[in-house]
């Protein structure tokens, strides 16, 4: 189902996860009707393959940026519950 592209580095699908966690969105709905529209995904279902991305080495080596601000709201809603 994903394209793993030598199975070294990330596919296509989560490259563009990651690229599309990086863009500002202006209001709301913008980023679920992105997520629809741009990746043929229902929103939870990109949630889940997000998550599963954070915990990726090769995510983290890919955009270490983008995955260590996630990682930080991840842990920060995780400790307010």
């Amino acid at each position: 189902m994903d394209e793993q592209g030598g199975g070294e580095g990330l596919g296509r699908r989560e490259r563009d996860i990651l690229a599309l966690e990086r863009r500002g969105f202006p209001g709301p709905g913008a980023k679920e009707r992105a997520i629809r529209e741009e990746l043929g995904l229902a929103p939870v279902r990109y949630y889940q393959l997000l998550n599963a991305l954070l915990d990726d080495a090769r995510a983290l080596a890919h955009d270490p940026v983008t995955v260590n601000r996630l990682r930080r709201i991840r842990e920060r809603r995780r400790a307010e519950r």
